[in-house]
């Protein structure tokens, strides 16, 4: 298969052993470590994999440095299981090449480099600035910097881009599957990574590795759910168990309501840095979870009022003096207006009239009450609760097709609980910074009345 570098395929030489907590020994090889060398890559020790999870987990602190190098171990994992399939069957599986093997791990190791401070707050569920794995992101930070010419010099750059981003030279479908499919080798690493640091009881059985493989027309990687004309109901099961815990993990501690509360209050500090330019969105991408918020305590605003706002926020957040909750807005409760409150607060360009709405609310809260009073407005997407199961499978009677997971949904009541569980855990979220619960209760009144009619609150004060 040509390669985009145009050399010839290199084994992994001089292989270094790196002991971790949860795979036990990783094997890395020089070029790797020079990679894993370059300032961009270290700065990954100074982004917490979970963000403000150490809030509610206090041993949740592991990085996206630790959970990088863990997801090229499993990415191996994944290759050696194609392998051994391909062995077997020859004929209808894609055997992996060295010099496939040595960009993919490059690409697994790589693929959470633009990941910046609490990044899953400050974009995905805030919207404030665009996702971490757009294209021009990675070409951003592989770009022209010590990581990138780490990448010219071993001959990865364009084929771990096109990985990555899958722009670029047209590369196998696997190779992307690899590192970005519902269930890769990212995914089957956080879980266990999250699980031993959380203390959570939330496992995979770890063969379900042995059953991915590459069919050789379509160069797509997939997992066969047959033999001798007969479902493999256990191979089945193991899919789902990874996806149950994927959503176990969800209820527990990505959207946990402290959680959310901390990113809720950190995002709205980097929103006000940004809206008044002391801070410029670039500048995040180089910076750790410490520096982010040593900056935020420091930048000038330009306004004596906000800056006190934003000090106070800081200090809030140091010492985990979280907002309360005055309201909740469960989907099962307002499906009829979801969607209207997403648009209303979360729609691009609409940052504006959610912080007008929090400032109106203040501004009755002080007349109300007495008391200069912080309210913050959390408004999810509502597509960060609708998570697929796209992973490929060949169930019996297909012939040699290969078909999306989710497409079995309607005979697999379990993948159907899973699919209809994901957007219940949707909910809007007014915090406080007041304590007093009587004063919370007329302010919870205030705030719902504020809201479009037909909003129910789930929350009893």
């Amino acid at each position: 298969m040509p390669f985009r570098s145009g050399r010839a395929p290199r084994r992994l030489v001089g292989l270094s052993v790196l002991r971790d907590p949860v795979h036990g020994d990783i094997e890395l090889s020089r070029d790797e470590l020079r990679l894993v060398d370059t300032a961009e890559f270290q700065r990954l020790r100074g982004i917490k994999q979970l963000g403000s999870a150490a809030f509610v987990y206090p041993g949740a602190v592991h990085t996206r440095f630790e959970h990088s190098i863990g997801t090229l171990h499993v990415c191996d994992r994944l290759l050696d299981a194609c392998n051994r399939n391909a062995r077997r069957d020859p004929a209808g599986c894609q055997a992996i090449t060295a010099e496939e093997r040595r960009v993919l791990r490059a690409a697994a190791l790589l693929h959470d480099i633009t990941h910046i401070p609490y990044g899953h707050n400050i974009e995905d569920q805030t919207g404030l600035l665009p996702r971490h794995d757009l294209p021009e992101r990675y070409q951003s930070v592989l770009g022209d910097g010590e990581l990138g010419r780490e990448l010219d010099r071993q001959g990865l750059r364009d084929d771990v881009l096109a990985v990555l981003t899958g722009s670029g030279w047209t590369v196998p479908r696997f190779w992307r599957q690899v590192v970005s499919d519902t269930i890769d080798a990212d995914l089957l690493d956080y879980l266990r990574r999250d699980a031993h640091y959380t203390g959570l009881e939330l496992r995979y059985d770890q063969r379900v590795v042995d059953y991915f493989r590459v069919d050789r027309e379509s160069q797509q990687m997939f997992v066969d759910c047959e033999k001798n004309g007969m479902l493999r109901e256990d191979i089945v099961s193991e899919l789902l168990r990874v996806l149950e815990c994927r959503y176990h993990f969800s209820e527990r501690v990505y959207y946990h309501h402290a959680k959310v509360a901390a990113g809720a209050l950190l995002s709205r500090m980097v929103e006000m840095a940004l809206r008044a330019g002391a801070v410029e969105p670039g500048e995040l991408q180089s910076m750790t979870d410490e520096s982010l918020v040593v900056r935020l305590a420091q930048v000038d605003l330009g306004d004596g009022e906000q800056n006190e706002r934003l000090r106070r926020f800081v200090a809030r957040f140091r010492r985990r003096a979280l907002p309360k909750r005055v309201l909740a807005l469960p989907y099962y409760q307002n499906q009829e207006v979801q969607a209207e409150l997403v648009h209303a607060y979360f729609a691009p360009g609409r940052h504006e009239q959610r912080f007008c709405w929090e400032r109106e609310r203040e501004r009755e809260a002080r007349a109300l009450l007495g008391e200069d009073v912080d309210v913050l407005l959390y408004c999810p997407k509502r597509k960060m609760q609708l998570k697929e199961a796209k992973t490929l499978v060949r169930f019996p009677g297909g012939g040699e097709r290969t078909l999306p997971l989710d497409v079995f949904v309607d005979e697999i009541p379990r993948l159907r609980d899973l699919s209809d569980s994901y957007p219940r855990m949707w909910k809007l979220f007014v915090f406080t910074s007041i304590e007093d619960l009587d004063a919370r209760r007329k302010l919870q009144r205030l705030c719902l009345d504020a809201l479009p009619s037909g909003c129910r609150n789930a929350l009893v004060l």
